[in-house]
């Protein structure tokens, strides 16, 4: 039989309070303003100074795509928060802990707002009217996104995803003061990843079969939670191309080790109602697999392809 969502939150308290005090012994204060280069910054028209124009921007379009992205899906902060407290509880351990993260989360967005402006990286007219459309629509989980283990397993994945994203945006960036930004803000995702992950490996040992089904369930799935953003495709496409987070490190960075981590094709502790699920999660896993062999391939034709045509060579050849 199952348990109940309040059962599970009961069994696991005790888990969340330890991590809990893991985390905040583990985790290292940092401000946003220590990582902004304000001796960059001047006014813009509006206090007599000159508005933001292309020129001003060091950033590739690349690097200004994935830090709008990664912005953008960082100021959806408040939809987020509702979604864990409504599925969490806002009592006890659970409440300290949402409290905290949000925290925590928020100053991400504040760090790279104040470098993106200051350095004049991206249009803060466009990005501001970007932020109203996504904050506007908000973040909501699919309809099958039921209760606290669903919540877990995804924020595992999702958090362990961002700071991938965060590092790979850094290193595109072509600027040691963002490069170390982004490496600060990705340490926190990387801290925020331990802590859900060792509650979902504890609902493994609670609550095994159920456990299992919602990881099946997550991952074939999974979407980021920036989704649905202005030009969310078109700018997806330049980051999946230019690796800034892609299949590969999907597969690779995240599912690959966290599935280890919970130990899920070795356990012994399912009915066949958990082999079930874990079939369908091998089966789902070797299609991934050979799905990254053709992403690869068709990737690097792509490249291929544009790298000749920029030196004036027909791409068709390629």
């Amino acid at each position: 039989m199952d348990l109940t969502q309040l059962q599970l939150l009961t069994e696991l308290e005790p888990v969340v309070a330890s991590n809990l005090d893991r985390h905040l012994a583990t985790a290292k204060e940092w401000h946003p303003h220590d990582y902004v280069p304000w001796d960059e910054g001047r006014n813009f028209a509006a206090l007599g100074g000159v508005d933001w124009d292309p020129e001003q921007s060091r950033l590739s379009q690349v690097a200004k795509v994935a830090m709008i992205t990664n912005l953008l899906t960082e100021d959806n902060l408040p939809s987020y928060h509702r979604t864990i407290s409504e599925h969490f509880s806002r009592d006890g351990a659970w409440g300290t802990w949402v409290g905290r993260w949000t925290a925590e989360e928020n100053r991400h967005g504040i760090a790279m707002r104040d470098y993106l402006v200051v350095t004049r990286g991206v249009d803060p007219v466009a990005l501001e009217q970007d932020r109203m459309v996504h904050m506007t629509r908000g973040v909501h989980a699919p309809d099958d996104f039921a209760g606290v283990l669903d919540q877990v397993i995804y924020v595992t994945i999702q958090e362990l995803a961002t700071r991938i994203s965060h590092r790979a945006t850094g290193r595109v960036c072509g600027d040691p003061v963002a490069d170390r930004m982004l490496a600060r803000i990705a340490a926190d995702e990387n801290l925020h990843m331990i802590f859900y992950r060792s509650v979902a490996a504890a609902a493994f040992d609670i609550a095994p079969d159920q456990t299992m089904e919602s990881v099946t369930k997550i991952i074939k799935s999974f979407a980021m939670p920036g989704s649905g953003m202005p030009n969310w495709r078109r700018n997806g496409v330049l980051m999946v191309k230019h690796g800034i987070y892609d299949l590969v490190q999907h597969q690779d960075e995240v599912l690959n080790p966290t599935l280890r981590s919970w130990n899920v094709f070795d356990r012994t502790d399912f009915t066949a109602r958990g082999e079930r699920a874990r079939e369908e999660l091998g089966e789902y896993m070797d299609k991934l697999r050979r799905d990254v062999v053709r992403f690869e391939e068709q990737r690097a034709r792509l490249l291929a392809r544009e790298a000749a045509k920029a030196e004036g060579k027909d791409p068709a050849r390629v």
